[in-house]
């Protein structure tokens, strides 16, 4: 299987030109953590690609950290975000990530692509200030896309996919859980295939 950071630099060009596939709940995702960010808070986003998300949120004032383990992305994100002072831009994967401690820990389209999510989770919640707020939203695929196991694996063998962490709503909503997260808002949207608005309280 292909290293994630190289996969994602080497299509970062091409995923910067993809449009959202679902606006609706993408501007509804945007609209829920906006709610949550105040001009006093320090934010990093974990898996920012290249920085369309965090430029969106800059509007709210915090001071946002987005990072993202492929250089490539964060390489366009630099570009997109230069007139932008409240967001800086690093490379830095989930467990190398700055210490913080944030406010507020975004993670958009990622724990799905990570293979130890109960890991990830603590890291997270290491870096974050008590009471801190991390905001999640991850696809669940697990029962509901039976075929993607079918050609996935052949995908990943030839560099073509990423690896894919198959769970359920409810095996994502137990690893908060046990990381000792205090949920404070969740929602499925979309619904097919079903990705999970997570936010929950350190």
């Amino acid at each position: 299987m292909i290293d994630p950071k190289k996969f994602w630099t080497k299509i970062a060009p091409r995923y910067a030109k993809h449009p959202v596939k679902d606006m609706a709940s993408y501007e509804h995702t945007l609209e829920r953590t906006l709610s949550y960010l105040s001009p006093d808070h320090s934010v990093l986003e974990l898996g920012c690609g290249t920085g369309t998300t965090a430029l969106r949120l800059a509007a709210s004032g915090a001071q946002i950290t987005a990072t993202d383990l492929a250089p490539g992305m964060i390489e366009i994100a630099r570009e997109k975000g230069a007139d932008t002072p409240n967001v800086q831009f690093a490379v830095n994967g989930i467990l190398d990530a700055p210490e913080g401690p944030f406010d507020v820990i975004m993670a958009y389209n990622l724990l799905h692509l990570v293979e130890d999510v109960p890991g990830a989770l603590q890291a997270i919640k290491s870096r974050l200030k008590p009471g801190g707020l991390v905001i999640t939203k991850s696809a669940c695929v697990k029962g509901a896309m039976p075929f993607i196991g079918l050609f996935l694996p052949v995908l990943q063998w030839i560099g073509k996919a990423p690896y894919v962490n198959f769970m359920t709503v409810e095996e994502l909503d137990a690893m908060f859980a046990d990381a000792g997260f205090d949920t404070v808002e969740t929602g499925v949207f979309p619904k097919k295939p079903p990705a999970r608005f997570i936010v929950a309280r350190a």
